[in-house]
């Protein structure tokens, strides 16, 4: 009986060493967001869940929204500057879909509290650049790439140094 168990466990160790694996590929699908078409969205925070492994926001965007004049000249931390920020924030634009909220993911809570981001609240104004997964089922969802919340902008790709 004791050989049998053990032939068993040795026969199923393949699958459970490959299941970690399988979930992490899982969790990290960044393929689906549109990386070419950078949009802005600017409103208020209508639900906050700060939770591993990655904080989530949703966000009614506001009535009224355009394009910053300021956009392509805000400052934001240097590691990102070096990358392609300059592109990011030139090529921004208004998303094609208006109205409804957008459910928005935000960086890796570990990311997000070397910023020293304090988690918001729902009330709070905020303004992002991110990337658009494709629609399904008329829900938005956006990956947030740079975060502008209290005063403060976010680079939310990186750690700061």
């Amino acid at each position: 009986m004791q050989r049998r168990s053990l032939i068993a466990a040795c026969a199923a160790a393949p699958l459970f060493a490959a299941l970690p694996v399988r979930i992490a590929s899982a969790h990290h699908g960044w393929s689906g967001y549109d990386v070419r078409r950078p949009l802005y969205l600017e409103g208020r925070v209508a639900m906050v869940r700060w939770t591993n492994p990655h904080a989530h926001l949703e966000l009614e965007p506001a009535s009224d929204l355009s394009l910053p004049a300021d956009l392509v000249r805000r400052t934001l931390p240097a590691q990102q500057a070096s990358v392609d920020t300059a592109e990011v924030l030139g090529n921004a634009q208004l998303p094609k879909r208006r109205g409804g909220p957008w459910t928005l993911e935000l960086a890796p809570l570990f990311r997000m509290q070397a910023w020293d981001i304090t988690p918001l609240e729902v009330g709070d104004t905020i303004s992002l650049i991110g990337y658009a997964a494709p629609l399904e089922e008329g829900q938005a969802v956006m990956r947030v790439e740079f975060l502008f919340a209290n005063g403060k902008a976010y680079g939310l790709r990186s750690a700061p140094v």
